[in-house]
């Protein structure tokens, strides 16, 4: 049987023309060229964290590492509360990110059934929220009255309702889902909630993946809330703002350096402040990394439930 099958593939195989050929060529080129574009300021950035700091200073690390060191990965692990910075992140980001899924899911699907009440009014109501922002200084107020200053729930509460992903999960329920599914559950007895978690749930992982990659980055490069309602809670300073005052910290080091005030200054820290170029760069690696090691296990869900949840609204 797998012969007729390997004799039936020959046969409807065709070969290719000369122009098919050029065509394939050029294509695989350009998309080549293109990935290459795309990686090499991952790889720019990671070269420089590697090099021997001076000659990064000179700009003479382009495309090989030279000097191979990882002091700049090292001198980072010396900074202040920056391990109980990253649990706070991590924790932030996992919380965060699976309640906001959850939440987007339920909601997107039960905005889709009929017979919610006031459904197209709440629908619309989400909607509208999306245009209108009442600026810092009113949410700073309205956090602060609801008690969400220096308490870590301040980075799990606001995000749990996403309206933009609602949406997504809403328009790819009804694109991609048949109803027919729903209806025979129903006549089986099923609940809401069961043919929620045994359905819905299940055949919509595409679009929950990728609200899932949208809230784990959102989460993850997070700064403004931790920078204005964390100020009296250092412990719940998350790692951009930690590496941000780490930045800062080095930057004024070389302001001072420049007006030649560095008495009282160890040279460690003289050093540290020399290379600021170095600095930003392993910084940037630092938040860079954690998000493209969870990417490519999330990329074939991504794919599929960008294009069938961004159909129609």
């Amino acid at each position: 049987m797998s012969e007729e099958k390997v004799v039936i593939a020959k046969k409807h195989h065709k070969p290719l023309k000369a122009g098919d050929v050029v065509f394939n060529i050029i294509n695989y080129t350009v998309f080549a060229v293109f990935t290459l574009i795309c990686l090499f300021p991952f790889y720019y950035l990671f070269i420089n964290t590697i090099s021997d700091n001076e000659l990064v200073r000179k700009g003479l690390i382009n495309f090989i590492p030279r000097g191979i060191q990882f002091g700049n990965y090292l001198r980072l692990l010396s900074v202040n509360d920056l391990f109980g910075s990253f649990i706070i992140t991590l924790l932030r980001t996992v919380l965060g990110t699976m309640l906001m899924v959850m939440a987007s899911g339920f909601v997107g699907y039960l905005v889709t059934r009929k017979e919610m009440w006031m459904r197209s009014f709440w629908y619309r109501f989400l909607v509208i929220t999306m245009y209108f922002n009442a600026g810092i200084i009113p949410w700073y107020m309205n956090m602060n009255m609801l008690g969400l200053t220096n308490n870590f729930m301040a980075y799990i509460l606001p995000g749990i309702v996403a309206p933009y992903n609602i949406i997504l999960v809403k328009t790819y329920i009804e694109s991609a889902i048949p109803s027919a599914l729903e209806e025979s559950a129903e006549l089986d007895g099923a609940t809401v909630m069961q043919i929620f978690t045994h359905i819905i749930w299940p055949l919509s992982k595409p679009i929950l993946a990728t609200i899932a990659i949208f809230g784990a980055v959102g989460n993850w490069n997070s700064f403004q809330d931790s920078l204005i309602l964390m100020q009296s809670a250092p412990k719940l300073y998350t790692l951009q703002h930690r590496l941000y005052i780490y930045l800062n910290t080095t930057s004024n080091l070389s302001a001072l350096m420049s007006a030649g005030a560095t008495s009282g200054i160890s040279d460690q820290v003289i050093s540290s402040a020399l290379n600021g170029k170095v600095i930003k760069y392993t910084i940037s690696m630092v938040t860079i990394i954690p998000i493209l090691c969870v990417y490519p296990f999330m990329q074939r869900y991504f794919e599929k439930g960008i294009m069938l949840g961004a159909v129609k609204g």
